[in-house]
């Protein structure tokens, strides 16, 4: 359904992976997709995966959206205002929807995996929260002053669960937990001006990286029920489902209430009814039908008989997500 014609949207980080995904999604929904990242041609490759803006492009074009692809290193706070110079040149001022995905620490934390913060150096911190959450907050000031003057818009924001729960390290757990608190209080300065700020929880998406850190750890013959998780591929969502998702909260006339949200993108489609790329609806990583096959692997096959029921957060933060303690 073209519930986005007419919409103008613009996508961080989108050469590959759930960027690109996102965009993909927009693209469906007949927007006008921006899209951002370091290369239009090949010569982006990253610990041996290649993307790049022109196949992305293509993609866009194909589902039935209008992509305007734009060469970004948004570790350049000059080129980020530059890239929105031109969206308001190109656009009369109109920016309906920015997606903070960039991230460059992908490759960092796969060379990383497994180590404790000591013992790797301080260029960690850099290589995962500058273009990340530092980048995140940039492209929000400049979405936001042209957002303002229309009086409407939607930023949402790619975090994780690793903002409440050790996942990839200390530098890792607290980017993503910094985004959780920059969305958070975004939306309190934006309200006013009927702009939502919203924090997206993707579930474990098969992205190119993570689809080969999964063959890493299946290769080192690790029995660990959480790294099973990611060999056997159980539960994964595709890049879709998530731009999926927030191609139908760009189109929510009642946005403004989730504003400044944590929102998890397999609750929202069960919400909307959105499925993913092969029809089917993976489950939220806090629903017993998630948690339970996880730990149990020999019941995966038949999940479907466990009941979709969700973990209490207050419940989840007494046990399995350590956020911080007062």
């Amino acid at each position: 359904m073209k519930n986005l014609e007419g919409k103008v949207t613009l996508v961080t980080g989108a050469s590959r992976g759930i960027g690109k995904g996102i965009a993909i999604a927009l693209g469906e929904a007949g927007a006008t997709v921006y899209i951002t990242g370091r290369s239009l041609d090949n010569s982006d490759t990253v610990g041996g995966i290649s993307g790049n803006l022109n196949h992305t492009q293509a993609a866009v074009e194909e589902a039935g959206g209008i992509c305007i692809p734009v060469q970004v290193d948004h570790s350049n706070d000059q080129q980020v205002r530059s890239l929105f110079e031109r969206i308001q040149d190109e656009q009369h001022g109109q920016l309906d929807l920015l997606v903070n995905n960039a991230f460059s620490g992908v490759q960092s934390l796969r060379e990383t995996q497994g180590k404790s913060f000591w013992k790797c150096e301080p260029e960690l911190w850099d290589n995962i929260n500058n273009v990340g959450l530092r980048s995140h907050y940039v492209a929000s000031i400049f979405a936001a002053r042209m957002m303002v003057q229309r009086r409407q818009g939607l930023i949402c924001t790619i975090s994780s669960w690793g903002g409440m729960s050790p996942i990839f390290g200390v530098a890792y757990g607290v980017g993503k937990a910094a985004c959780d608190r920059l969305v958070a209080d975004m939306a309190v300065e934006l309200k006013p001006d009927n702009v939502a700020s919203v924090d997206l929880w993707p579930g474990i998406v098969g992205t190119e990286h993570i689809s080969a850190l999964a063959d890493e750890i299946g290769s080192e013959n690790v029995t660990d029920p959480r790294n099973s998780v990611f060999v056997d591929r159980y539960n994964w969502e595709t890049p879709l489902l998530t731009g999926r998702v927030i191609a139908a909260l760009a189109a929510d006339a009642n946005i403004i209430q989730r504003t400044g949200k944590v929102q998890i993108v397999a609750e929202l489609a069960q919400q909307y009814g959105i499925v993913d790329e092969q029809g089917d609806r993976p489950a939220s990583l806090r629903s017993l039908k998630f948690i339970i096959p996880a730990a149990l692997p020999g019941i995966r096959k038949y999940s479907n008989f466990i009941p979709d029921i969700k973990v209490p957060w207050s419940l989840l933060l007494l046990t399995t997500l350590k956020s911080p303690q007062i």
